[in-house]
């Protein structure tokens, strides 16, 4: 017969902060993303504000280093300015530090679109009417905008990438 797991005993200020510094350790996080972690830990949400507030004054923790670290990743992978602005709002980013991260970013998201299509478009074969409309629902799931999109489909339709 299994026992079932014991529950840790709720962490004290001290605890929250040696449990926030290890997670910090491997990746930055959003003060919501550390609430989220750290909250069914807490002995109190008073002590947890406390931990969270002496972190983002060490800057051991920072919403602008997360927004622009979180950016330039996701971008890397091809995604669009409309899901990244969506992925940040969910990580606890307010709309003001999302559009200081877009403009200390350097991406050319016509470009990146362009990519991103001619990449897509490579492994669906030949350029058709289906293939298109592929392409764009393909290219709005990513985040790109109707314009972003249209551009990098005239480029892809141009025959340059197939």
């Amino acid at each position: 017969m299994q026992t079932k797991k014991q529950k840790p005993e709720p962490l004290e200020r001290s605890g929250l902060k040696h449990a926030a510094v290890d997670l910090l350790s491997r990746r930055d996080y959003s003060r919501r993303e550390l609430w989220r972690k750290l909250s069914p830990k807490a002995t109190s949400s008073d002590d947890l504000e406390h931990v969270l507030d002496e972190l983002a004054e060490n800057n051991w923790q920072s919403d602008e280093r997360f927004a622009s670290m979180f950016l330039r990743s996701r971008a890397g992978r091809g995604l669009g300015p409309l899901r990244l602005r969506q992925e940040l709002r969910e990580k606890g980013i307010s709309d003001g530090l999302i559009e200081w991260a877009f403009e200390e970013s350097e991406e050319d998201w016509y470009d990146m679109a362009v990519e991103v299509a001619r990449k897509k478009a490579q492994s669906l074969g030949s350029y058709s009417p289906e293939v298109k409309a592929k392409l764009w629902r393909f290219l709005s799931y990513r985040g790109f905008n109707s314009d972003q999109i249209q551009h990098a489909l005239d480029d892809v339709s141009s025959g340059v990438s197939c």
